[in-house]
């Protein structure tokens, strides 16, 4: 019986977060029981291993402050679980959340009994909980995005007015499978009939596949690189500015709010999603509405500076792609620095190649701890073990704890130093909780 708050967050959080058979039939009873929440509203949806959090964040300031009402649902959460379902940019309210998840848990309880397998995941849970909330708000717009992968994704049951591929790299595999064609293949099933598909720059066996697609789905593709393209014009500089070439805006100069060499690409994908949202809802472009946007949006745990003087950063670079866009943007932006780095990486994932990767920089003086995880099968990875193994220019250090950690490596700080905070959301999570 759920009566709090905490009754809610509980009784989501205690149901079972995969099922060994993807599929959309569980999803799409769970919505006709709830009577359709999802139908009638309007969506862009988003997927890709990397950027698509940036990506979002980004796209949904600027159509906020184009004048529209914009609901968003984005994961993981990094202090609140409220900050998953947003409204122009404000978190779901605990009392809106709670009377949801009241209303929806007899549903779930029905669909326990009546399923062989079992009624809905913890992620379908949270999708309709979404949908059930915009219903009730009627935003002009919600942006989706994805869990994991797409085509099996519980947010794959809308038809969105723009689907938006931002990166294809190695994660999940375990649900995705082991080929980039493979991972891709998954995240291609958000494409749509005749609905635009923005792509950022993808390996080859990727893109073979998403053209593929949206050959056969008969959708036109705006690639990164192709009709549209953003170079950073400010060299060296941690926070970016960029020219933009796409669609109809020509040298469009932006300042980027977001941190890191690696918002460049995502700026762009935002900024032809923004185009082609607001050319289908009838919404002239106002570049100086993009502009701000662009330079106003934020972004919790992406490069994000949580303490001045001397700075320290926290950055989410969760899996391989994003630790090798991380270690890009330290050596083209701090290469005149020492980086102190605190990394706790979770066990699933290719924690050996991603601190190898930080190992790489002459200039980085690691240190390696550890965190609670998620959950008892998601621990985080003792990294310890695999140290032995790097050839780093300074020795790495171990901490027993990631809190003994940061206090030692920030006593170590000089004034001209960066200290950065990185490896896995649920990390920078816990170390936010304090620090901000």
């Amino acid at each position: 019986m759920i009566e709090s708050y905490a009754d809610a967050l509980n009784f989501i959080h205690g149901r079972t977060k995969f099922k060994k058979i993807p599929t959309l039939d569980r999803m799409r009873l769970f919505l006709k029981r709830l009577g359709n929440p999802q139908d009638g509203l309007k969506y862009v949806h988003v997927t890709g291993t990397n950027g698509k959090g940036s990506t979002v964040a980004m796209l949904r300031k600027m159509l906020i402050d184009s004048g529209l009402n914009v609901g968003s649902f984005t994961s993981p959460f990094i202090t609140r679980f409220n900050e998953r379902i947003e409204l122009n940019a404000e978190q779901i309210s605990d009392a809106d959340l709670t009377r949801i998840t009241q209303k929806i848990e007899p549903v779930v309880h029905q669909l326990d009994q009546e399923l062989a397998t079992g009624g809905p995941t913890e992620f379908e849970i949270d999708t309709a909980i979404m949908f059930c909330y915009f219903a009730e708000k009627k935003p002009d717009l919600v942006i989706l995005e994805v869990g994991i992968g797409g085509r099996y994704d519980s947010t794959n049951v809308i038809l969105p007015l723009v689907s938006v591929i931002t990166t294809v790299g190695w994660d999940h595999m375990k649900y995705l499978g082991n080929t980039l064609a493979k991972i891709a293949d998954q995240k291609a099933g958000i494409i749509k009939e005749g609905v635009p598909t923005v792509i950022g720059q993808l390996p080859d066996s990727a893109r073979d596949v998403i053209l593929k697609t949206a050959m056969e789905k008969h959708s036109s593709i705006y690639e990164l690189g192709k009709e549209f393209s953003a170079r950073k014009v400010n060299q060296h500089a941690v926070n970016a500015e960029i020219e933009y070439n796409g669609g109809k805006l020509h040298q469009f100069h932006a300042s980027l709010s977001l941190a890191g060499d690696y918002q460049v690409g995502n700026a762009a994908i935002a900024i032809t999603t923004a185009q082609l949202t607001l050319t289908k809802l009838g919404i002239p472009i106002n570049v100086a509405d993009l502009k701000k946007g662009l330079m106003t949006t934020s972004w919790p745990g992406r490069m994000e500076l949580v303490i001045d003087e001397p700075p320290v950063l926290l950055d989410g670079a969760h899996n391989l792609p994003g630790m090798q866009a991380l270690v890009k943007t330290l050596r083209d932006d701090f290469s005149d620095r020492e980086i102190y780095i605190l990394v706790a990486i979770l066990a699933d994932k290719q924690y050996d190649l991603m601190l190898g990767e930080l190992a790489s920089l002459g200039n980085v003086h690691l240190m390696v701890t550890n965190f609670s995880g998620p959950g008892p099968k998601r621990p985080s990875a003792n990294l310890a073990d695999v140290i032995s193994e790097l050839k780093t220019k300074y020795p790495v250090q171990i901490a027993e704890n990631w809190q003994s950690g940061f206090v030692k490596l920030s006593q170590e700080l000089g004034s001209d130093d960066v200290m950065l905070v990185t490896g896995s959301l649920y990390f920078i999570s816990e170390i936010r909780k304090i620090l901000k």
